[in-house]
């Protein structure tokens, strides 16, 4: 196998993981986001229930009432407290799976860096080649050139 197949080689199987890692990423702020609006919904129905209960308390409310909003409030509060700890974590995995893209990116452009180099390296071999080869054919043509005028100068005189 030759190096620029094995280069070509791992370019692809780099842009492979790097775009696996990209979907990882995505799914996991898709996740996200849903675990935010699944909180934000959590807060604002405590806040609603809440307001409820200042209402309650102000027109007058009885105590079983009263122990059973309290009771409530204080579930949802758990689950804010456990949607605000799975955000956390949500969060975390997110930073994780974007570091890991970010790798899978420099690995790729590495990669892509040394197939460039490569290319360059031998686009300048080959443009040497013609060089030597232009060089070797016009030297040649003078000579032959400056041969035959001197025959036919001979021929003058």
């Amino acid at each position: 196998m030759s190096d620029s197949t094995a280069l070509d080689t791992l370019t692809d199987l780099a842009k492979e993981a790097r775009d696996k890692a990209g979907q990882l990423l995505a799914t996991e702020r898709t996740n996200e986001r849903q675990i935010q609006a699944h909180q934000e919904m959590l807060v604002n129905y405590r806040d609603e229930y809440a307001v409820q209960l200042q209402q309650l308390m102000l027109d007058g409310v009885d105590p079983v009432t009263l122990y059973n909003y309290r009771q409530f409030l204080m579930s949802l509060d758990d689950s804010i407290k456990k949607a605000s700890q799975a955000l956390q974590q949500q969060n975390n995995l997110v930073d994780k799976s974007k570091q890991n893209w970010q790798q899978e990116q420099r690995k790729l452009t590495s990669f892509t860096t040394l197939t460039d180099r490569r290319l360059a390296a031998a686009r300048q071999t080959a443009a040497r080649k013609e060089q030597v080869q232009t060089d070797e054919f016009a030297n040649n043509q003078h000579i032959r050139g400056g041969h035959l005028k001197l025959i036919s100068d001979a021929d003058k005189e």
